[in-house]
């Protein structure tokens, strides 16, 4: 996580720029959410290909990307409930060449990107073989880290650093910048939740403007803060699919079958008021903090935003660095007022969309107190 805090803190700061002079200084009301994700989704390009998508440079959605993945997700929700829609309109050849011959989909104008950066990068490694320890002021980006494994690797096969980094640029942004709205918008509607945390920062003596992770990992209800947010409104929420193993499972008494596909939502398993209580429909950090180390590890293992087992999500880590890292940065640098919370609507495909946090900021005059890099 340390090899990557350096890109992210080159974010924050582009972050922190924007807010000052284009929202802090004049008070303008503005889309909280949506930057939340241009922040989001700038870290992954840095972290992935060494350079900003642009959105928070520009202020927009820079080549359209933002909306292909919408689009992506609307197309995709209603083929993931029915198999044998699926099965026509995709999963055959001919239904498949139609597709692409009359319509562009979203996932290929998505892998289209991917393909080129990838190409670029492979012809800039082959002709300066420098270039592989130099992605940004020294410090590797994933791109390079994925071509170095396959690379190393002959059973690798070529197409998968074209997977991995389109479920980075998918999956990767996209879900970071859910939870980062989620928490956000939950602190704000519940201030006193939200004066929690900011003494809790204040008091912790943290490095000043970014503070470091590790200084943030540590504290207690900055994670059940981030924790609850990611329980609330997991960024999928439609079922995550396994498929019944040779010999069939025995679940809660009812035997399935070999081949028997079976779900979970995770908006539906996380909200189980066996598990979390009979509020689970209500944010409540505190709810992180009861009782022993063990009812919390019983929390965390109960939650499916970021699956589970064997499939849990490999960015988990790296998404929940990034929640604390933007969030904390926030709170203590601004004073940050929701200014309508019928505004914020969500949407289920497959994505578990948000748009419509709508706020005014102000810069916090406490925050220079705070120790200073």
């Amino acid at each position: 996580m340390t090899s990557l805090e350096g890109l992210v803190n080159d974010v924050i700061a582009v972050m922190q720029d924007k807010i000052d002079n284009r929202f802090a200084a004049t008070g303008e009301i503005f889309d909280l959410g949506q930057w939340l994700q241009f922040f989001a989704f700038d870290v992954m390009g840095t972290m992935t290909f060494s350079k900003r998508y642009g959105f928070l440079d520009e202020g927009r959605d820079v080549g359209g990307m933002l909306a292909a993945i919408i689009l992506y997700m609307r197309s995709a929700a209603p083929f993931t409930q029915i198999a044998w829609l699926d099965w026509l309109v995709n999963k055959n050849k001919i239904g498949d060449n139609i597709r692409q011959l009359f319509h562009r989909t979203a996932s290929l104008t998505i892998i289209g990107f991917v393909s080129k950066a990838i190409k670029e990068r492979r012809e800039k490694l082959a002709n300066d073989k420098k270039e592989d320890e130099n992605e940004v002021g020294g410090r590797k980006d994933l791109l390079t880290r994925f071509l170095e494994i396959q690379n190393g690797n002959p059973n690798i096969p070529l197409w998968a650093p074209t997977a991995w980094t389109f479920s980075n640029v998918i999956a990767g942004s996209d879900s970071v910048g859910t939870v980062m709205r989620t928490t956000l918008f939950n602190l704000l509607s519940y201030p006193h939740t939200l004066a929690k945390l900011y003494d809790e920062l204040r008091d912790a003596s943290l490095t000043m403007p970014i503070p470091e992770y590790t200084e943030l990992r540590e504290l207690r209800y900055l994670d059940a803060c981030v924790q609850e947010g990611s329980r609330m409104h997991p960024p999928f929420a439609l079922p995550f699919e396994r498929i019944v193993p040779a010999g069939g499972v025995t679940i809660l008494g009812h035997y399935l079958p070999e081949g028997t596909v079976v779900g979970g939502s995770p908006y539906v398993v996380n909200r189980d008021k066996g598990t979390f209580g009979e509020d689970a429909e209500f944010w409540r950090p505190e709810r992180w903090l009861e009782k022993d180390d063990s009812h919390r590890r019983k929390l965390e293992q109960s939650v499916l935003t970021f699956g589970a087992g064997r499939r849990v999500c490999l960015g988990k880590n790296i998404g929940i660095f990034e929640v604390k890292k933007i969030l904390a940065f926030l709170i203590l640098h601004y004073n940050i007022r929701i200014v309508d919370k019928e505004k914020f609507e969500v949407e289920n495909s497959w994505f578990f969309i948000q748009r419509g946090l709508y706020a005014q900021v102000e810069k916090r005059s406490e925050a220079g107190k705070v120790r200073s890099q």
